[in-house]
């Protein structure tokens, strides 16, 4: 069972930066794809930003030249860097990993991201 531990969530106002952690118990390669995803109150979870095990990246319209994902393979962990936030992208973020041959997918437990003046 792998342990994903979401953090770095808060309150922002608009035009301000917040940076996500998302630190796995087992090492980051080992996953095919860790995903961010997001869910807005009343709304359906949403894909925000991917790094696969070979370091592609893949974004959301939504959150293009806004957002950031990387990772530090020592730590086991992906960020996710979010500038110029607006009250849109307020939400929980949710951490995702899945690995191809087994089929496993885990979901951390999300944090909470609010962008208000």
């Amino acid at each position: 069972q792998v342990q994903l531990v979401e953090s770095g969530g808060g309150l922002v106002q608009p035009g301000g930066s917040l940076r996500l952690s998302c630190a796995a118990s087992e090492g980051i390669l080992s996953f095919s794809t860790t995903n961010w995803y997001r869910q807005a109150p009343g709304k359906q979870r949403d894909f925000v930003a991917a790094i696969t095990n070979s370091g592609a990246t893949n974004y959301a319209d939504a959150v293009k030249g806004r957002f950031t994902i990387s990772r530090d393979i020592t730590k086991n962990t992906v960020y996710l860097q979010m500038d110029s936030l607006e009250p849109e992208d307020t939400a929980v973020y949710y951490c995702y990993v899945y690995r191809w041959r087994s089929s496993e997918e885990y979901w951390g437990q999300g944090t909470q991201v609010t962008v208000s003046s």
